[in-house]
């Protein structure tokens, strides 16, 4: 979950990370009643206000349900043999 002022993600991008990366499956626009402990637990906080402190970025105000995949990153080629 993000707040923002308006979607800084898109659907089926990928965003690197440090190893692999996301990709964004969807994006809703939630209000404040669908942030729910459980909502927050499934997201991986303890609860809603761990996850109101990472969601919130500037002065944003509309909140956004961001779901998301992981990819690993692919596996490295070994380095070819130089042949003289």
């Amino acid at each position: 979950m993000r707040i923002w002022h308006s979607p800084r993600v898109t659907v089926g991008k990928r965003y690197q990370m440090e190893e692999g990366e996301i990709e964004v499956d969807s994006i809703e626009p939630i209000g404040f009643p669908d942030i729910t402990p459980e909502l927050a637990r499934a997201s991986g906080f303890l609860g809603v206000l761990d996850l109101l402190k990472v969601a919130k970025h500037g002065s944003g105000d509309r909140i956004y349900l961001i779901r998301f995949h992981y990819v690993p990153p692919r596996a490295k080629r070994p380095a070819r043999k130089k042949t003289v």
